[in-house]
């Protein structure tokens, strides 16, 4: 009996931690990136959105310069500002990050364009690409695409 006690709470450690640990995460030397998503596109669409976390725990300002995603032509960091009460999209030419914090990507907020997909982005794919830093150098990630409506990976 206290076997069996022992195996199943073991086995609910194991399954919480497989939770927790679902989020992915991509590192070159200090910069940490965490949780790359997009969600599925429509049918005939030519653009998505990706969404991530990136930390620098280093002791030096590192930017983020751009990058690539395998699904699309162009891939263009955003930033959502609002000028005279209307809210606009502006590309932005880097990202700076500096020591010791962090920037997320996120849905109505700074966030990643994939530009002429070549196909729609399915629900369950791995948007395959790679982000490029000043100091850090290229990145290769994963995007992990969800359905339209379904809550973002990672809590």
């Amino acid at each position: 009996m206290k076997s069996k006690l022992i195996y199943g709470a073991f086995a609910c450690i194991l399954l919480a931690a497989g939770g927790m640990a679902s989020a992915q995460e991509f590192r070159s030397g200090d910069i940490v990136i965490s949780n790359p998503w997009s969600r599925a596109t429509p049918k005939g669409s030519n653009v998505g959105a990706g969404y991530i976390v990136i930390e620098n725990r280093g002791k030096i300002l590192d930017r983020l310069l751009g990058g690539s995603v395998d699904a699309a032509a162009s891939f263009e960091i955003h930033d959502v500002v609002v000028e005279d009460g209307v809210m606009r999209m502006r590309e932005l030419r880097d990202v700076e990050l500096p020591p010791g914090t962090s920037i997320e990507a996120k849905p109505g907020g700074r966030h990643i364009m994939f530009v002429g997909l070549s196909h729609p982005l399915a629900a369950g794919e791995k948007a395959r690409g790679a982000l490029q830093f000043e100091h850090a150098g290229r990145v290769e990630v994963e995007f992990e695409v969800i359905a339209m409506g379904a809550p973002p990976p990672g809590g």
